[in-house]
């Protein structure tokens, strides 16, 4: 197995602990800090997607996926 393809597992396995993959547990560190930076208020998907992007390589739909599959509520387009 290439680095490539474990990267690529690793990042779309679920955890047999809480069945979060890494990505969706990237998703979630990177829109809880960027909710303390915004003083708790909402936080645009794109700044999202561009600080989700600094951690991990993903579609804007992956994003999308991973919010809603998370229960993120809100403005999500």
């Amino acid at each position: 197995m290439s680095a490539e393809q474990c990267q690529a597992s690793r990042d779309t396995l679920p955890d047999s602990r809480d069945g979060l993959t890494h990505a969706d547990r990237i998703v979630l560190y990177v829109l809880r800090y960027t909710q303390q930076e915004c003083q708790n208020r909402n936080v645009p998907t794109a700044m999202l997607y561009g600080r989700v992007l600094e951690h991990v390589q993903m579609s804007e739909t992956e994003l999308y996926q991973a919010l809603n599959r998370l229960g993120v509520q809100g403005n999500v387009r």
